[in-house]
């Protein structure tokens, strides 16, 4: 089926899951995920997956749930929740993936912020103890299993439309509490339609997908293949701390496209160069988000896999991404910095300086403005930092167009392509997972016997950057053991969102506006951490 006919298909369709199955009217028969059970690989075609989705939404639809309810979906990227959030969106029902490795505490604080109705989780899930307040049931290959009926609700909607949520991702939020993107169904299709104009894929491609559910982009993955006609293949988690075993599971599930963050190949390069060479027919492309790409290592993957692809895609989970951008193969020698482009077909980005003006010279730095139909709707339930991100348009602030602050920072070059800088605010990337650095300071000022915090991203030589925490004592408290203060962020932090490092300070250095000083905190990371 080619590429054209998936188009012309999805240009009818108006909903997530109407886009994602349109390979079950135009190739029935073809796999649509590949899995590994047991050590052997199989596959699941879009038949099955559309007959599975529509067991799933039988099921659900059972429970009474009106269009617009929220339901938590716990569970790694499996065919099974592929086809749960397919489901959910059949009915109108708003999905929140969460990992099973959410704290207690944090997923309790979702459940209670978003009135969520039911907690899904796979038939082998280990999550205890869900709020009370919440339906429950878990979910396999023979269908949904309903431990604890959702609280009665009354149906008020009869009729899904594309402006209704189809999804809800939760990333670090700046007030210490996690922060709930709200995706419409309008939304995530003019990204996918957009993303798909790059030609990055085709229906004859595997794509193997390694990024845990809840980071959207897994999302971009399954849109990316089951909407070019070809299959995803869901990476086990477990396998990307073994690079012999990662590599040997791209070669025993076909994979030819590999996307995920630049980090799951550090070990790869290291310990298992010549197993991914030997994948250098196989593998016809990397697409890599969520962090840089350490040039030494991108040149190592080249040399591993020289005819590949590489695409550098950039953006955030309000508008899924903004850009696509092949890195040039062979890397220049003199190049020191891989640019993120111009952004995907139906979007664009713009520069604006801090007075809220264009900036349109090259070298000139500004903060990334995305104007496109595929921004989210908003943070659930915080009007004020949806207002603060989705603001009027700078060049036409009269017709009522808002375009999404970013908070990233970027230049032009010559060529007018866009260059990533930084970040104009204190969110940083952790393993391609977004960190609020508030959110963290908060948690760790909770800690008996620190009153202040502080914390920030230390670069380190020829390692990634490690989450630091600088933590000012109570009055008569001498030290901090790391350990307990690690073991309490994990009690309400994911484990990507607790310091690696405690450094014990006097106090906390502070701007001319109050705020605290990093940038002086970073001059200080060069001094032994005291005790």
């Amino acid at each position: 089926m080619s590429r054209e006919n998936f188009a012309r298909t999805h240009a009818s369709v108006e909903t997530l899951h109407e886009f994602l199955l349109a390979g079950a009217r135009l190739t029935p028969d073809k796999p649509a995920v590949i899995q590994a059970v047991g050590g052997e690989v199989g596959s699941i075609s879009y038949r099955q997956l559309a007959q599975r989705v529509d067991g799933y939404a039988a099921a659900l639809d059972e429970l009474g749930l009106d269009i617009g309810d929220r339901v938590i979906l716990e569970s790694d990227t499996t065919p099974t929740a592929i086809a749960v959030f397919l489901a959910c969106s059949s009915l109108g029902l708003t999905f929140i993936p969460v990992s099973p490795e959410t704290p207690a505490q944090r997923l309790a604080l979702i459940a209670e912020s978003t009135a969520a109705a039911l907690h899904l989780q796979p038939v082998d899930g280990r999550r205890d103890g869900v709020p009370t307040s919440l339906g429950t049931a878990r979910f396999g290959p023979d269908g949904i299993q309903v431990e604890r009926t959702p609280a009665p609700r009354t149906r008020h909607r009869r009729e899904l439309v594309p402006t209704d949520p189809a999804y809800m991702i939760f990333t670090s939020g700046t007030t210490g509490r996690p922060k709930g993107v709200v995706m419409s169904h309008r939304g995530v299709l003019a990204f996918f339609r957009g993303m798909l104009r790059h030609g990055i894929v085709s229906a004859e491609d595997r794509v193997a997908t390694t990024s845990p559910l809840q980071f959207d982009f897994s999302l971009l993955d399954i849109g990316l293949a089951l909407g070019s006609g070809a299959a995803v293949v869901p990476v086990p988690r477990s396998l990307l701390r073994w690079p012999r075993r990662f590599v040997q599971f791209l070669a025993d599930s076909g994979a030819t496209q590999v996307n995920g963050v630049p980090s799951i190949w550090r070990g790869v390069l290291r310990h298992e160069f010549a197993g991914l060479a030997a994948l250098g027919e196989q593998i016809r492309g990397v697409l890599y988000s969520g962090e840089n790409f350490p040039l030494p290592e991108m040149r190592e993957l080249q040399r591993a896999l020289p005819h590949a692809r590489v695409v550098n895609c950039f953006g955030s989970s309000e508008s899924i991404a903004a850009s696509f951008t092949d890195v040039p193969n062979p890397l220049p020698d003199d190049i020191d910095r891989i640019s993120i482009g111009h952004a995907h077909p139906g979007a664009e980005m713009l520069l604006i300086d801090e007075d809220g003006r264009p900036v349109d010279s090259p070298g000139v730095i500004g903060q990334i403005h995305l104007r496109s139909a595929a921004l989210f709707h908003g943070y659930w339930n915080d009007p004020e930092a949806t207002a603060a991100a989705l603001v009027p348009d700078p060049l036409n602030p009269a017709t009522g167009q808002v375009v999404f602050r970013t908070g990233d920072l970027a230049y032009r070059g010559e060529g007018g392509e866009l260059y990533f800088t930084g970040r104009a605010d204190s969110l940083v990337k952790v393993r391609g997972n977004r960190v609020e650095l508030g959110e963290v300071e908060r948690r760790v000022r909770e800690f008996p016997g620190i009153t202040g915090a502080a914390a920030l991203m230390l670069p380190q030589e020829g390692k990634d950057p490690v989450l630091a925490a600088f933590v000012v004592l109570d009055e008569g408290v001498t030290g901090v053991e790391e350990m307990e203060l690690g073991a309490f962020c994990l009690e309400a932090l994911p484990d990507y969102m607790v310091p690696q490092q405690v450094r014990v300070i006097d106090e906390l250095p502070v701007n001319a506006n109050g705020k605290i000083d990093r940038r002086a905190l970073a001059e200080r990371a060069g001094q032994p951490a005291q005790r």
